[in-house]
């Protein structure tokens, strides 16, 4: 069957779309528990048309400063980019096509709004997306936004043959690998096509790691500087330093932002970093920089600071290169993870500051992780002496043990809160006959030479840009992208990966998805350690940043104000 001319898809989708205007999509649309299948309305369109929840009206004017552990290692290249230190202080400077709702912490379908898209309508099926764009928007340099910089992005992103752009480093590829094309249909419509049903597309594209770049732009020029749609511009970055901004006053949202300005300020050292805080020389801590120690010290000296415990989005785990020996074995790759007492962890080295959890985020703070009784048969939950003695076991049978351990180098980023977690592991790895050292790398090195496989094993933290299966399982455990930094690839778990992303009932696909996370633990791919929990510290004259259950999605700072 042929497809319709663009220009008639385009005219019969904003008809739609406005008959849809302001509509609420249905239980089985949202993906709300024990909804029907969203399968059996394949020829209804589900356009949404959302609000962000009000917020208090902010006060105009005065700056901020706000954390930062480590200089932009790509510079404001997003897209290039798979760490915190990068995308919470460019997020000030861009936009996307949607975003989370700020004032909502706990992240889902529900909770996506309009950004750069006006509304939106899932077509065929969910094998469509329609994004209808705003109007009157324009980049930083005074260039009108239209529907030719997000086909750029996207192309680009997903490397269709197509695309106008190149990416140097391209960590979330994976993430588009459903999309087919990607249509500009006119200046102000967009169209995804997609190979098969997905609805968590959308979910992707709200993550703060999906930024819509310039077309007229040279990708390459975004590791320098920054020319975005977002509510404040870049006005200087010196190096090692800090990274200031001044209010966008052409930003598409009327009275916002608040602020005249950002001030991130680079502070390498974490006591002296804590220090600044607590002094009032920075007024907003950094995403997932504070643990529940630090927060407990700052409260006791300063107790009108304002502590507010989330979950990070953020995985302490193991990577282990599959590629080479050693631990092409997988005994030996399990005997790892036996080894590991994760309760002791999150005791001993995080002071009860994380939570159990596998691949994905468990409740109360997502909805696809494992139930707490799940844990018991999962490596490394179990009674500490008999995880150990099975993982001696599984040395003694790879050729390992008394007299004859297994030397190894382990890799962390040169990161505190890294080195706290490898130096335990460590520990734990010696009780079982694996002997390691430890180096340590700079944030810069660290990611290409994990992609390039220049380790044996490496003590790691992974976030997830979004709560949803297909942007961990895609870009994590995915035969061949970027960020398989073990290089698994399992036939049988890349089916499971399928499977749950086009399942549209959203029970089945929680059994499907946990179902997945229970073989990848026992397929030792990336054993997961915990989920690490922040304690936000702000300032009480920082109003309205509402931090969420995602350190990646909170920074765009255009409701932010100072009480002061």
């Amino acid at each position: 069957m042929s497809r319709p001319p663009l220009g008639i898809v385009a005219g019969m989708v904003f008809g739609i779309a406005l008959l849809g205007f302001g509509m609420r999509a249905s239980a089985a649309e949202t993906g709300k528990p024990g909804a029907k299948p969203a399968a059996k309305k394949a020829a209804e369109p589900v356009t949404r048309v959302p609000s962000p929840t009000p917020m208090p009206p902010g006060k105009p004017g005065g700056t901020l400063n706000v954390m930062l552990r480590e200089d932009l290692s790509q510079g404001f290249a997003i897209h290039e980019t798979a760490t915190i230190s990068v995308v919470f202080p460019a997020s000030p400077c861009f936009s996307n096509l949607v975003m989370f709702d700020p004032a909502n912490p706990v992240e889902s379908p529900d909770s996506i709004v309009p950004e750069l898209a006006e509304k939106w309508s899932w077509q065929d099926n969910y094998r469509n997306l329609v994004m209808f764009l705003r109007r009157n928007v324009k980049w930083h340099d005074g260039q009108p936004f239209t529907s030719r910089d997000v086909k750029f992005t996207f192309d680009m992103v997903r490397e269709a043959p197509e695309a106008q752009g190149k990416l140097r480093l391209n960590p979330r590829k994976d993430w588009y690998a459903n999309v087919e094309a990607i249509e500009a249909a006119d200046p102000y419509t967009v169209i995804f096509r997609l190979k098969r049903p997905q609805p968590s597309l959308l979910m992707m594209l709200a993550s703060g790691y999906s930024p819509v770049y310039a077309a007229h732009v040279n990708p390459a020029d975004y590791r320098t500087r920054c020319v975005g749609t977002g509510p404040f511009k870049l006005k200087e970055w010196r190096r090692g330093e800090f990274i200031e901004y001044v209010k966008n006053q052409d930003y598409f949202v009327k009275d916002r932002p608040y602020l005249d300005g950002l001030k991130y300020v680079v502070i390498v050292e974490r006591g002296t970093r804590t220090a600044a805080l607590q002094s009032g020389q920075l007024d907003i801590a950094m995403p997932g920089e504070t643990t529940k120690t630090a927060a407990e010290q700052l409260k006791r000296a300063v107790p009108q600071l304002v502590v507010t415990p989330v979950a990070t989005s953020v995985t302490d785990n193991i990577i282990m290169n599959e590629k080479k020996p050693p631990f092409d074995n997988v005994k030996l790759r399990l005997a790892v993870s036996y080894a590991i007492d994760r309760r002791a962890l999150i005791k001993g080295v995080h002071q009860g500051g994380a939570v159990p959890a596998v691949a994905m985020m468990p409740k109360p703070y997502g909805v696809w992780g494992l139930l707490d009784r799940d844990f018991a048969a999962m490596p490394g939950y179990g009674r500490p002496a008999d995880m150990k003695e099975r993982a001696k076991k599984l040395m003694a049978e790879a050729g390992y043990g008394p007299g004859k351990p297994l030397r190894v180098e382990m890799v962390t980023r040169a990161i505190a809160v890294y080195v706290d977690m490898a130096s335990f592991v460590i520990n734990e790895l010696k009780q079982v006959g694996i002997e390691a050292t430890l180096r340590q790398v700079e944030t810069a090195q660290w990611h290409p030479m994990a992609a390039r496989g220049d380790y044996q094993i490496g003590a790691n933290l992974t976030g997830l840009g979004v709560d949803d299966p297909d942007a961990n399982f895609y870009e994590n455990f995915a035969c061949g992208s970027p960020r398989n930094y073990s290089f698994y690839c399992s036939e049988q778990v890349m089916k499971m990966i399928e499977q749950q992303s086009m399942e549209l009932d959203p029970a089945k696909r929680l059994a499907l998805v946990i179902a997945t996370q229970k073989q990848l633990e026992q397929d030792a791919a990336r054993p997961t350690l915990d989920q690490r929990l922040d304690y936000f510290t702000v300032w009480p004259h920082v109003k309205s940043m509402v931090p969420h259950h995602n350190i990646f999605n909170f920074g765009r700072m255009q409701n932010v104000w100072r009480d002061k």
